[in-house]
C-alpha cells in the first residue's frame, strides 16, 4: 500500500462552519457557498455537505461538472452553475435541476432549445455585466431579458435570479463599487419593465458582504470568507482583524535533514547562498504538488515552533529550508507551510506572527490568497476534521 501521508493538506470543517454562519449573521441575509475549484482547494463534496448543514441555502460553482459532482454526491440544495460554454451539454443539466448562469442571448437560446426538448422548465439566473467587463450581457441586456421573459410565457424557462459580480469590492468605498450598485439596479430595472419578477437578486461576493450592507440584496455569496481568507490583506486586514478562522494546514515530511558550510550555493542557478554554517531541511513537496516556484526567502515552513525560510528555488518535487544551526529537527518531521496548529484552530493562533499562512506565501509570490489554496495538487491528500 503506498504511504500517502508525505504532504496534507488538512481541513477544519467546522471552522469552515463557524465562518458562514458568522457571516450570515453579519449579513442577515441566506447564503450561496461557493464551492469551485473543489472548494478553493478545500475539497469539494465535504465542504459543499458542511455549508449546507452551516446554513448556506445554495452552492455555487462555476463548471457543469462540478454541479453534475455535487448532485452524483446525493445533495439536494439548489446549485448555480454560471461559467458554461454554449457548448455544454445544458439537457443534462436540466436532467439534474441546476440553474444556469445566462450571461448572453445565444446561451438562453441553446437552453430554451434544451428546455424544450426534454419538456422541461429550466431555472436561470440572467447576469448582467454592470462594468467588470468580464462575464455578462452588457449592451445586449435590454434585448436578453425581454426575450427572457417571453420564454418564461413558454414555460421554457423560469428566471430565478438576476445578479452581477464587483471587480473592487475589496476596495471598501471605491467609488466603482457605487457605478456597478447603481448600474445593477437600472438592470433590475430593465428586467422588471420587461416582466420578470426574478426570486433573486444577487450582487455581494465575500468582500461585499463584510463591507457593503447597501449591496447584499436577497442574496449573499460566500467564497473565500468562508474557508477563514481575508478578501485583501492590505485593503481589508488579515483573517484575525476580519474575525475569520482559516480552514486549512498544509504540511509536509522533512525528507532530509543536514549540516552544510557556510558559501553552500542552494538549488537550480544557485540562487541562494548560506551565509554561516547551518542546517537545511528538505522538504517534500514541491510546485507539482501546488508550492509556487517563484517564492521567495518570505516564505517557509514551521518546524517544531522555530520559522525556517526558504532557501534557494523550489524544485518540482521539493524545495530547501534553512532551519538554523542549532535545529534538533529530524527526517520525516512534519513541515507546516500554512498553518501549525491540527485541530479546532483559533484565529489568534494562525497569524503571521506565530507561523507561515496562506497571506505569507501570497506575499512571498506578489499574488493572492486564492491562488495559493486553489492550486494545492491532488498529490496532496486531503484530511478533514470535524
Amino acid at each position: 500500500m503506498i504511504n500517502h501521508n508525505r504532504a496534507e493538506a488538512i481541513i477544519d470543517l467546522s471552522a469552515i462552519e463557524k465562518n458562514i454562519k458568522r457571516l450570515m449573521a453579519h449579513a442577515g441575509k441566506p447564503a450561496l457557498a461557493v464551492v469551485k475549484a473543489d472548494a478553493y482547494g478545500h475539497g469539494l463534496i465535504p465542504v459543499a455537505k458542511r455549508a449546507i448543514e452551516a446554513g448556506a441555502s445554495w452552492l455555487g460553482v462555476a463548471l457543469l461538472e462540478e454541479a453534475l459532482s455535487l448532485r452524483e454526491s446525493g445533495i439536494k440544495a439548489p446549485i448555480l452553475a454560471w461559467l458554461t460554454p454554449v457548448t455544454d451539454d445544458f439537457e443534462t443539466a436540466l436532467e439534474n435541476e441546476i440553474d444556469l448562469g445566462v450571461p448572453s442571448l445565444a446561451h438562453l437560446e441553446l437552453i430554451v432549445e434544451a428546455a424544450s426538448k426534454k419538456n422541461k422548465t429550466a431555472r436561470i439566473h440572467l447576469e448582467v455585466d454592470t462594468g467588470m467587463t468580464r462575464g455578462g450581457a452588457l449592451y445586449e441586456w435590454d434585448e436578453l431579458v425581454v426575450a427572457a421573459a417571453k420564454a418564461e410565457e413558454t414555460n421554457s424557462i423560469k428566471v430565478i435570479g438576476i445578479w452581477s459580480h464587483f471587480a473592487r469590492a475589496d476596495e471598501p468605498g471605491h467609488e466603482f463599487n457605487k457605478l456597478q450598485h447603481n448600474n445593477f439596479l437600472i438592470a433590475l430595472d430593465a428586467a422588471h419593465q420587461a416582466g420578470l419578477n426574478p426570486e433573486i437578486t444577487h450582487l455581494s461576493n465575500s468582500a461585499a458582504t463584510i463591507n457593503d450592507k447597501s449591496s447584499h440584496f436577497d442574496l449573499v455569496r460566500l467564497g473565500i470568507a468562508m474557508y477563514g481568507l481575508s478578501p485583501d490583506v492590505k485593503t481589508m486586514g488579515d483573517s484575525k482583524e476580519l474575525d475569520l478562522t482559516p480552514a486549512l494546514t498544509l504540511r509536509a515530511r522533512l525528507h532530509l535533514v543536514k549540516d552544510v558550510p557556510a558559501g553552500s550555493k542552494v538549488g537550480y542557478g544557485g540562487t541562494a547562498e548560506t551565509l554561516t554554517e547551518t542546517k537545511i531541511g528538505i522538504v517534500a513537496m514541491g510546485y507539482a504538488d501546488g508550492v509556487p516556484r517563484n517564492a521567495d526567502k518570505t516564505a517557509g515552513v514551521l518546524v517544531g515552533n522555530k520559522m525556517s525560510p526558504i532557501l534557494g528555488r523550489v524544485s518540482m518535487d521539493q524545495f530547501v529550508v534553512d532551519l538554523g544551526k542549532e535545529s534538533q529537527a529530524r527526517a520525516g518531521d512534519w513541515a507546516y507551510l500554512i498553518g501549525g496548529v491540527v485541530g479546532s484552530h483559533k484565529a489568534a493562533s494562525y497569524t503571521s506572527d506565530t507561523c507561515y499562512t496562506a497571506d505569507t506565501w501570497a506575499g512571498a509570490c506578489g499574488t493572492i490568497n486564492y491562488e495559493i489554496v486553489t492550486r494545492i495538487g491532488p498529490r496532496v491528500k486531503r484530511i478533514y476534521l470535524d
